[in-house]
């Protein structure tokens, strides 16, 4: 795969359409070529303690922070075409349908590649299958993990290397 959008979300709280972060990596001909980081007012917009505990946001990060419409109007044409994919595509799909649902918005069907589930083929051995740990088998170090650029950025690493 040489072209797709690496994506990575970070949740307020543990309604799915919380989220209070976006990381997107373009990769075209293989090579990164943009990526994208905002913050973003979570709905409902609270942070429990384990949510801001692992990525170490909180409500003053994001209270002016713009809502998921507003960055998703930058985000659409960016991704526009390619394919998406994340590391563990069932939590990423399902909180994507989430807060477009709680917008109000329309899901576009985005065809989603588990980073996740191709790991556990190409490395069948491996510990375990967390970003950090496959980040590291395929010679990314992964630094500031749970941020969502982050996360994105060894996603993206990792589908140049197995998908």
């Amino acid at each position: 795969m040489e072209n797709f959008a690496a994506i990575d979300f970070e949740s307020a709280n543990n309604e799915c359409g919380s989220v209070c972060s976006v990381g997107l990596v373009i990769v075209k001909n293989g090579k990164i070529v943009k990526t994208f980081y905002s913050l973003i007012q979570p709905r409902p917009n609270y942070y429990n303690y384990w949510c801001s505990k692992i990525h170490g946001l909180h409500r003053t990060d994001t209270d002016k922070a713009p809502s998921f419409i507003e960055v998703w109007k930058q985000v659409a044409p960016l991704i526009e075409g390619l394919p998406l994919v994340a590391h563990d595509k069932p939590i990423d799909e399902r909180t994507l349908k989430a807060v477009f649902h709680v917008h109000k918005m329309e899901y576009p069907g985005y065809k989603i590649y588990d980073t996740l589930e191709a790991s556990r083929k190409a490395f069948p051995d491996l510990p375990n299958h967390k970003l950090l740990t496959v980040a590291t088998q395929c010679g990314y170090k992964l630094e500031h993990q749970h941020n969502a650029l982050a996360d994105a950025t060894a996603c993206a690493w990792i589908a140049r290397e197995i998908l």
